[in-house]
């Protein structure tokens, strides 16, 4: 039988308006990005992102992004905003990352001596890996890709491709690796934190194109 190849997944990350989670997924995105980062520019509180979660159409999932938060941090916020899924993107252990008993994606910044296979091993309860670049002072966002050539060819397919992606590079992303699903942000802004719907329909059809 031949086997499938289904279509990569779009995460539009980093939203914190109500309009732009509306052009996200009017632009055919499956989910959205909340950051609850206070350091980040695109960091958002309960209550905007409950107004961006009550705007979306049925079927567009939200995810809630946290940076090794406090753990009543963590449920405050699951507890005020009907969130889908959880994006832990700093140094959480699987433990943790488990241990609320909802999905979760699990970010990894890539450099030559991250082990990408063991991670899926560590967190194979996750519903994502999340691949991103990494920086010293940043734990995300930073806008720039890295060496892709580090991910192992067979583990594409189980990982989220993000870090410096824009509608020029997504299209060669994905035709070279077939990640499961890809995550923007800055790249499809007009300012940090705020979109441009442009960029966004732009990067979509990128993503359909390959």
């Amino acid at each position: 039988m031949k086997s499938l190849n289904p279509a990569t997944r779009v995460k539009i990350c980093g939203i914190t308006r109500p309009a732009d989670g509306q052009a996200a997924a009017a632009a055919g995105a499956d989910a959205i990005g909340l950051v609850f980062y206070p350091p980040s520019p695109r960091a958002v509180t309960p209550a905007t992102a409950r107004a961006v979660v009550a705007a979306l159409p049925p079927l567009v999932g939200a995810v809630a992004l946290f940076v090794d938060a406090q753990r009543s941090f963590v449920e405050q916020v699951l507890a005020e905003v009907p969130v889908d899924v959880i994006q832990f993107h700093g140094d959480e252990p699987p433990a943790f990352c488990r241990s609320f008993n909802r999905p979760y994606i699990k970010a990894l910044r890539v450099r030559p001596e991250v082990d990408v296979a063991g991670a899926l091993a560590a967190y194979a309860d996750a519903r994502g890996l999340l691949l991103d670049s990494y920086h010293p002072d940043l734990p995300g966002g930073t806008g720039r890709t890295f060496d892709w050539s580090l991910v192992p060819s067979a583990l594409w397919q189980r990982v989220m491709l993000a870090g410096g992606l824009d509608a020029a590079n997504v299209v060669d992303a994905i035709r070279r690796f077939r990640p499961a699903a890809v995550d923007v942000s800055g790249g499809v802004e007009a300012s940090k934190g705020i979109k441009d719907p442009i960029k966004i329909a732009q990067f979509m059809r990128g993503v359909r194109s390959a």
